[in-house]
């Protein structure tokens, strides 16, 4: 068997499910080199070992372009005259939503000439709405959508765009596997990344797991180990005084600050509709902020 040992020399599979947390079984080939199987004798790829402090994900997606560098670039090619290369976009709902919810903003990119597989909608969350918090398995299928973006986008970058507790869960998912120099514009569409008032102030908030220590409490230990961090290079907020969710309790403001504003926010948006109105109606302002 003949390798280039100067070419890049990444671990995943494209094909292997995320996340996944331990390695398959290796063999050592040659000096330097691993070839990696999937615990039985299915060879699934050939690198090198692990780099220290370099992020799983990352080795993902470097083994998924390399390995499909030639089909992509035909498809490019192919379809050049009708698709734009632009970045991919995860649309991420909020607590008990459904990637339907997103259905005005996902009409929107196709009409300004985005196709179907540029545009990702992950399904997270239970039905039970003081379930649903921002760690665990409300993670999995963002996360996965995230890095399956990254790994098809033409420019190597993707936008997301979440509404609700879809954006501080986007927030967080960003924020723990360290994806904000791959994500060039995040919008939070009535988020409550300061706490919702409605769920008390942690430790003296309701006792379900969303406005829990994981959840959306003011003060949380969640939304305190988010405050400050950047999701993008760019990151933009819209708002409401008039959210029935986000200022329930009459007071939308958190020491003086609209509670769906982010700590270092590039830009603001302000608008006169509710909760969902804030999604539906403002399609077009959207995927302005994200072209």
């Amino acid at each position: 068997m003949s390798l280039d040992m100067a070419q890049t020399c990444p671990i995943w599979d494209a094909s292997m499910p995320l996340p996944q947390r331990h390695f398959p079984q290796a063999t050592v080939e040659q000096p330097g080199l691993v070839l990696w199987y999937n615990g039985t004798t299915d060879l699934i790829g050939i690198g090198c070992p692990l780099r220290a402090g370099e992020p799983l994900w990352e080795q993902r997606i470097m083994h998924f372009v390399i390995r499909t560098l030639c089909a992509m670039s035909l498809a490019i090619i192919a379809s050049a005259a009708q698709a734009i290369c632009v970045d991919n976009v995860v649309l991420v709902h909020g607590n008990t939503g459904s990637p339907s919810d997103f259905v005005n903003t996902n009409n929107t990119l196709l009409a300004r000439g985005y196709t179907s597989s540029q545009i990702f909608r992950p399904s997270w969350g239970t039905s039970c709405a003081a379930c649903n918090d921002h760690k665990g398995s409300e993670e999995t299928p963002v996360e996965d959508a995230m890095i399956d973006a990254i790994a098809s986008s033409c420019t190597g970058r993707i936008d997301v765009i979440g509404h609700s507790m879809g954006a501080t869960l986007a927030a967080r998912v960003i924020d723990r596997v360290g994806m904000k120099n791959y994500v060039d514009s995040f919008v939070g569409i009535a988020g409550a990344f300061r706490g919702l008032r409605s769920c008390g102030t942690y430790p003296f908030n309701f006792w379900t797991s969303t406005c829990g220590s994981w959840g959306l409490s003011v003060n949380s230990p969640f939304l305190n180990s988010i405050n400050g961090h950047r999701f993008g290079s760019r990151m933009t907020s819209i708002k409401s005084y008039f959210d029935e969710v986000v200022c329930a309790t009459g007071n939308c403001t958190i020491a003086g600050v609209h509670s769906s504003s982010m700590a270092g926010e590039n830009a603001t948006v302000t608008y006169t509709w509710g909760h969902y109105g804030l999604l539906w109606y403002t399609s077009g302002k959207q995927a302005d902020l994200i072209q």
